[in-house]
């Protein structure tokens, strides 16, 4: 089987890491992106040793991957992400997925409180970074020989109901679903498949303050369960290793008790 690439953004931290691992273990070539380049050095130290425990087993290759290759990219800077793929085209010469992770909560903020700048920065972020990412990927997967490719996007599970105060977040999540879906059906005649996995509660440092209390859609301020990342890393591995001709579109990965089903 020929050698796999994939990009993962958001690579230095979280989710991004957690997937990156274990694509590195399944025998991935990864390319990892996010703004420091050190987080990325010690994301890539993770995958490596990974990948050198995980050269057997199911849904392996049955070697060891090359070193992972970190190229800090600002994502919404579309010449950082022009670079970005070009740098993996000149590498590699073809992609085979990207993993659309990179994004931010931003700070929670009422409607009537939230300033311009802040909106931006959220949107700029999870849509718009989410959007130059795809689209450089879509150019590749268009191009290369032979064609096609896998775009997963991270949306949440606010994409689909929001939490108190987090307007910004709430609708570029929803927007990253109108994404997703575009891109499947402008992806349909170059074989370039997109899904979408929607997260909840996965235990990372973005999550953290769970375990004491967020605040509800009653007004509390109560903890919630979380799960391990690597729950949501081992899915993420099953959606990009289906064949081209099959695809997970939407796929929820949430902790089982977390007050979502019945939210409010």
């Amino acid at each position: 089987m020929p050698q796999q690439i994939a990009v993962v953004t958001g690579a230095g931290s979280g989710i991004g890491r957690a997937v990156a691992v274990e694509l590195g273990a399944a025998g991935w070539q990864l390319v990892l992106a996010g703004r420091r380049a050190e987080p990325l050095r010690a994301t890539a130290r993770a995958a490596a040793a990974s990948a050198a425990e995980g050269t057997t087993g199911e849904g392996t290759t049955g070697r060891r991957a090359p070193a992972p290759v970190v190229v800090p990219t600002d994502v919404t800077d579309p010449a950082a992400v022009d670079a970005l793929f070009a740098e993996t085209a000149e590498r590699f010469g073809r992609l085979d997925l990207l993993f659309n992770n990179a994004g931010t909560f931003g700070a929670p903020t009422p409607v009537e409180d939230l300033a311009p700048a802040d909106w931006r920065a959220v949107v700029d972020l999870n849509l718009t970074g989410a959007f130059l990412c795809a689209q450089a990927a879509f150019r590749l997967m268009k191009a290369q020989d032979p064609q096609g490719g896998r775009i997963i996007n991270n949306g949440s599970i606010s994409a689909h109901a929001p939490r108190p105060h987090s307007i910004a977040y709430t609708a570029t999540k929803h927007a990253v679903t109108g994404l997703t879906k575009s891109l499947s059906l402008d992806g349909r005649p170059y074989r370039i498949a997109c899904g979408q996995i929607d997260i909840g509660n996965a235990a990372t440092d973005m999550t953290a303050a769970m375990e004491t209390g967020v605040r509800q859609a009653d007004g509390r301020i109560a903890p919630e369960p979380t799960m391990d990342v690597a729950d949501v890393a081992r899915t993420v591995r099953h959606m990009a290793q289906l064949p081209l001709e099959a695809n997970v579109q939407f796929a929820t990965v949430m902790a089982t008790a977390m007050p979502y089903i019945g939210r409010g």
